[in-house]
């Protein structure tokens, strides 16, 4: 499932492969199908499924001899446990969420591996991060969508009408699935983008008059999921005066290239994702005042830095672009926990599992884990911050072909 399971297996097939007579035929392999956005079934086993989850959180913290710390932190609306695990004593808290979405399943993955290099590792690098951060992982924020392998959670508006009692009467909010979406059918098994439930004023509580909403909207803490991340991020509040650095890890397209060229995008970065609260009419504007984009956009040029060193021994890790940046979307964690103070950064990896499968798992992933470490990395060593934040809008654009700006609502 992961780096050394993986090297492990190569070698595996290295050893078979010596053996195989030279005057065999060679294999005959089918041509890779064309990249296509068109929604279809594919396999995931390789993925790490819930239980899986537990069970390598469990090895990790066992290993690590108490480096790392795995809890419970709350329930998914399906009575699933969120479980969020520590590693490192550091003044500098690195907040990392990932599948918040059930079909983008590379971040649970490049987390684990994460944890296990900073948990488990006696090197230097390992004991420096240990020592000046802290790092708190959720690694599946929405169980119940990743083990229906779709976007949205499983939880109806009538439930949600149940919990708040005072949102009876009121309309259905407009990112609650009931419809076709991405190739799955939730008239039978409702939803939400969750993704889209979180608001800027971490004390909110769902009021009907901001209903149905919309994308350009904040959203109302609605979801056991989302209420749990929001009160993890006000404990670590609390407990260290601020959040430091917030990482979300998502997929987007499939089949987006960067601008210019022919290359299939491996990873697109972002540090934008509302209006700048101390423009004029933002609406935000008490939050001017603890607002870090330049931050965020050094933090995003540590991981495209990172991957671009890597290219060297894989050219796909270059293949890192800019997501759009013409988005204002305080409803979604990023956006709310950028207007809380936090350095933000959103990794949107290649292919959601309807489009793409589990093929190139093993690079993509990897990639995660290199941009991960990057940002780790250089928080801990405080080189974040002699980073240029104009760098950041040098990073190559990405070509999303004549769908451009069209698909946002269906990826971050």
């Amino acid at each position: 499932m992961h780096r050394m399971r993986t090297l492990a297996l190569l070698a595996c097939a290295a050893t078979a492969s010596a053996v195989v007579p030279a005057a065999s035929a060679p294999e005959t392999r089918a041509a890779p199908p064309p990249c296509s956005e068109e929604p279809r079934e594919n396999p995931i086993s390789e993925f790490t499924s819930y239980d899986e989850l537990l069970v390598e959180l469990d090895r990790i913290e066992r290993v690590s001899q108490g480096r790392v710390a795995v809890d419970a932190v709350g329930e998914s609306n399906r009575g699933r446990d969120m479980v969020l695990a520590r590693a490192g004593d550091g003044p500098k808290v690195v907040f990392v969420t990932a599948e918040i979405h059930g079909n983008e399943k590379t971040g649970p993955d490049g987390i684990l591996d994460l944890l296990d290099y900073v948990g488990t590792s006696g090197s230097s690098e390992a004991q420096r991060i240990r020592s000046e951060l802290t790092i708190v992982a959720m690694p599946k924020i929405n169980p119940d969508g990743a083990a229906l392998d779709r976007r949205g959670n499983d939880m109806t508006w009538q439930e949600v009408q149940q919990r708040f009692p005072q949102l009876a009467g009121a309309a259905e909010p407009w990112n609650y699935y009931t419809d076709q979406r991405q190739g799955d059918d939730y008239a039978h098994r409702p939803g939400f983008d969750v993704n889209r439930d979180y608001h800027p004023d971490l004390d909110y509580e769902p009021d009907p008059a901001d209903f149905p909403g919309d994308s350009a909207a904040p959203g109302w803490f609605l979801s056991p999921e989302t209420r749990t991340v929001r009160d993890v991020y006000t404990g670590l509040q609390r407990e260290f005066g601020d959040v430091d650095t917030y990482i979300d890890l998502h997929h987007q397209g499939a089949c987006y290239t960067v601008a210019g060229t022919d290359r299939l995008v491996t990873m697109s970065l972002s540090g934008k994702f509302v209006q700048d609260p101390a423009a004029q009419g933002s609406g935000y504007a008490r939050f001017a005042d603890g607002f870090r984009q330049d931050y965020s956009k050094q933090l995003n040029v540590a991981a495209y830095d990172s991957l671009q060193e890597a290219a060297g021994r894989n050219p796909d890790f270059g293949n890192i672009t800019l997501y759009p940046q013409d988005i204002d979307l305080p409803g979604t964690g990023l956006g709310a926990f950028q207007l809380n103070g936090s350095g933000a950064v959103l990794f949107e990896v290649r292919g959601q599992t309807q489009t793409l499968g589990e093929r190139h798992r093993e690079m993509l992933t990897e990639s995660v884990y290199i941009g991960l470490s990057g940002i780790v990395s250089a928080v801990a060593s405080g080189e974040v911050e002699q980073l240029d934040p104009a760098d950041y809008d040098r990073i190559p654009p990405t070509d999303r072909g004549p769908e451009t700006g069209s698909r946002v609502d269906i990826e971050q």
